[in-house]
C-alpha cells in the first residue's frame, strides 16, 4: 500500500477508534497516551506527519490497554493503537475497526446485535476510495505475515468483524 493509500485508510481507522474512545478507561497517564495517539494518527492522515515519524510510536496506545480497568476500555485502547499503526502497514485499519467492534461487544453484552450495528456503521463511514484500497488487502488468514495473518485479529469478535468488513468491500475471506 502506498503512503497516500495508508493516509486515506488512516482516516477511516481513526473514525472507528474515536467512536469507542469514550469506553477507554485507565489512569490519567494512559488516557493522555491514547489521546496522543489519536492526534498523531490524525496528523498522519492529514499529511502533517510522516510514516517515519509515526512508525516508532505506533504501538504506544495499544500498550496502554494493559492499564485499562475494563475489557471494553482495553479493546478501545487497542483500537486506537491499531489506528496509529496504519502509518506502518495499512492493514492495521481493519484492526482498528475490529477492536472497536470488540469494545462495543464488551460494553454491550445485553445487545447481541451491537457488533453488527457497529460494523454497519463503520462500513457507512468508508469513502469509495478507502473501500477500494481496503479491498486490495489479502483476506484475513491468507497471508502469514502482517496483521491479517493467523493471530489475535483472526479470532473471536475481531476476526468476525474483519471477515464481515472484507465480505462487504469485496475481499474474499478464507
Amino acid at each position: 500500500m502506498s503512503d497516500a493509500e495508508r493516509r486515506a485508510v488512516a482516516r477511516w481507522a481513526l473514525v472507528c477508534a474515536e467512536r469507542v474512545l469514550p469506553l477507554s478507561n485507565a489512569d490519567e497517564t494512559s488516557i493522555v497516551a491514547v489521546r496522543d495517539a489519536v492526534e498523531r494518527t490524525r496528523a498522519y492522515a492529514e499529511g502533517r506527519s510522516t510514516a517515519a515519524e509515526e512508525i516508532s510510536k505506533r504501538f504506544r496506545a495499544g500498550s496502554e490497554a494493559n492499564a485499562a480497568t475494563t475489557a471494553a476500555g482495553a479493546a478501545a485502547a487497542r483500537s486506537v493503537g491499531q489506528a496509529s499503526a496504519v502509518a506502518h502497514m495499512g492493514a492495521h485499519a481493519l484492526g482498528a475497526a475490529a477492536y472497536a467492534a470488540k469494545a462495543v461487544s464488551l460494553a454491550s453484552p445485553e445487545r447481541p446485535d451491537a457488533v453488527d450495528e457497529e460494523i454497519r456503521w463503520q462500513l457507512g463511514q468508508l469513502t469509495a476510495d478507502e473501500r477500494a484500497i481496503l479491498a486490495q488487502l489479502p483476506p484475513l488468514g491468507a497471508d502469514a505475515s502482517g496483521p491479517l495473518g493467523e493471530g489475535l485479529l483472526s479470532r473471536g469478535v475481531p476476526g468476525a468483524a474483519i471477515r464481515a468488513i472484507q465480505a462487504e468491500i469485496g475481499s474474499t475471506p478464507v
